[in-house]
């Protein structure tokens, strides 16, 4: 089987591909101070809840990793526990099907390369890909699958932290579709400034990546807050939960085709 994991700045998600699906996935939080050892004590109990044996059954990984720390002790669990050394998406060892077309010299996410395969495998080229994560990002593919840039905002939930730090009497809110614009107390309408805020920001970013672009295109969304922001809406022409993982299954196959 094979180990995919996800390593975003916020939280750490481990998924098991048995071949033909997705067997479980588990979600921790990102910290560079956890050991290989608290790893592997953690997910080999998640795994025997859902009767997935430890010993020889996972014989494969891949890591894509948006915080460089955690990738080191990531790495150790695969080696150690699972006997297998990782491929890691950006590294010079780990091909893509297409390579982006940016800057030279500049580097690009991981995160946002594994969206980009997944993205172009389910719905082709000329596509924008929405990830709400710590950061909300628009990924734009181009008709062949590459990489061609796209648009970093600030996620949602890093917003409100913003602004709770930064004004001592706002409190911290959870992230919901308000009922209406005009809110009629300080939750209300700081709830109403973030989600009519984001889904103006969505439209807008959109709006001007398709007049750049002058073409057509499909517009799909990913990250656990997309979900909230498709309520009623037609930002999105679909909503993938599993983008990323599915993207790194991809890549990982990819490469194992080329011998890697």
């Amino acid at each position: 089987m094979l180990l995919c994991i996800d390593c975003g700045n916020t939280n750490t998600v481990f998924s098991v591909w048995d071949g033909s699906t997705f067997r479980a996935t588990w979600r921790i939080a990102t910290d560079h101070r956890r050991t290989a050892d608290e790893y592997f004590v953690w997910l080999s109990t998640l795994m025997a809840l859902k009767g997935l044996g430890v010993g020889g059954q996972i014989r494969e990984a891949i890591i894509s990793s948006t915080a460089p720390r955690v990738v080191f002790n990531l790495r150790v669990l695969c080696n150690r526990y699972f006997d297998c050394r990782p491929l890691v998406v950006g590294k010079p060892d780990c091909g893509l099907p297409v390579a982006p077309r940016v800057d030279e010299g500049t580097t690009v996410g991981p995160d946002r390369l594994v969206n980009t395969v997944a993205g172009f495998e389910r719905h082709g080229g000329d596509l924008i890909v929405v990830d709400f994560g710590t950061a909300t990002t628009f990924d734009v593919v181009d008709t062949d699958g590459a990489y061609i840039g796209g648009v970093i905002a600030p996620g949602v939930n890093l917003s409100l932290e913003a602004l709770h730090m930064a004004a001592a009497a706002l409190p911290h809110v959870d992230v919901t579709k308000p009922q209406g614009v005009i809110g009629t107390n300080t939750v209300a309408c700081i709830q109403s400034g973030v989600y009519w805020g984001y889904i103006g920001l969505v439209e807008g970013i959109v709006r001007q990546i398709r007049m750049e672009r002058d073409r057509p295109m499909k517009v799909i969304a990913t990250g656990g807050l997309a979900p909230l922001f498709d309520l009623g809406f037609d930002l999105f022409d679909k909503v993938e939960d599993d983008l990323t993982m599915h993207g790194l299954r991809l890549i990982f196959d990819y490469n194992k085709g080329l011998g890697a």
